[in-house]
């Protein structure tokens, strides 16, 4: 097959799926009532978004582990996006916590030009998911660290590197400081498509890496041994427990199964002791 990214090698790009996949590590588990109720969940949002969605449980339950999961998830996408760098030329992607705490650092000895004429020769990137995963305080802390390259090193820009930017741009990153509006034009907001672009040299590379995505996804997921759709239970569990409340309505006795999620030590709720835990056990044979 002929492989388009000169990028980078195709048994590396496919190496890296791999890894991503991997990083998904327990969300790939099945997911029980306990670890569905690992952090508690909201039982009043629960019944109040059933109702005035007009749901399902079955898909109110569906939805919230989709939600638990995908929370997770954003962890290994950020893992495939900073991770890439290791195979691309001149990029290095520093163990973390290393080298300044920087997830990329990129390095041309012929120089790379910024968008106002200056000319450097190394960039040093904050890598992100999504352009509005940062507070204030972060951000500051994040431009004081940038600020603090650019006195070690005259011969070096900053980027804060978005995959999900509001639009393509490499523009001066402008924010907040001890409530002081800064920017400098080293200090750079940058999408992904352009910081692609300025380290490959090809203008469209982030475009043509997301056209081979699926294909390789794909290939990787149907002859992976351990990449299986999980066959969670929690819904079961719950209608199990519900059943053995003793209230007839099952509307209300699935309502009263969640609230002991997240109520069970409750005024009122804690009325039979460990209700929650004597009904799981019962439900599943689990102790």
């Amino acid at each position: 097959m002929d492989w388009k990214l000169k990028f980078i090698e195709r048994d590396d790009f496919v190496k890296h799926v791999e890894n991503t996949i991997a990083e998904y590590g327990n969300n790939l588990e099945p997911y029980d009532i306990r670890k569905f109720n690992s952090n508690i969940i909201d039982p009043i949002k629960m019944i109040f978004d059933k109702s005035i969605y007009r749901a399902t449980w079955e898909q109110m339950i569906s939805d919230e582990i989709f939600r638990q999961r995908d929370k997770a998830n954003n962890n290994s996408i950020g893992y495939f996006h900073q991770r890439i760098f290791q195979y691309i030329d001149r990029c290095h992607v520093p163990d973390n916590g290393t080298e300044g705490g920087w997830d990329v650092i990129y390095k041309n000895d012929n120089g790379i030009a910024l968008p106002d004429g200056d000319i450097v020769h190394t960039i040093y990137v904050e890598m992100k998911n999504k352009h509005n995963t940062m507070n204030s305080a972060a951000a500051g802390k994040t431009y004081i660290k940038m600020q603090s390259q650019l006195l070690q090193d005259d011969d070096c820009a900053c980027f804060l590197v978005e995959a999900i930017a509001k639009k393509s741009q490499n523009i001066k990153w402008e924010t907040t400081v001890d409530k002081k509006k800064v920017s400098h034009k080293r200090i750079r907001r940058v999408s992904i498509d352009q910081f692609y672009s300025i380290v490959t040299g090809e203008q469209d590379a982030f475009y043509r890496l997301c056209m081979a995505l699926p294909g390789i996804i794909e290939e990787v997921v149907s002859r992976g041994e351990n990449v299986k759709a999980p066959e969670d239970t929690v819904i079961e569990e719950l209608k199990s427990i519900a059943g053995k409340t003793g209230i007839p309505s099952g509307e209300l006795s699935m309502a009263m199964a969640i609230y002991l999620l997240g109520f069970n030590t409750y005024t009122g709720f804690s009325k039979d002791g460990d209700m929650l835990n004597r009904l799981y056990e019962y439900a599943t044979g689990i102790k």
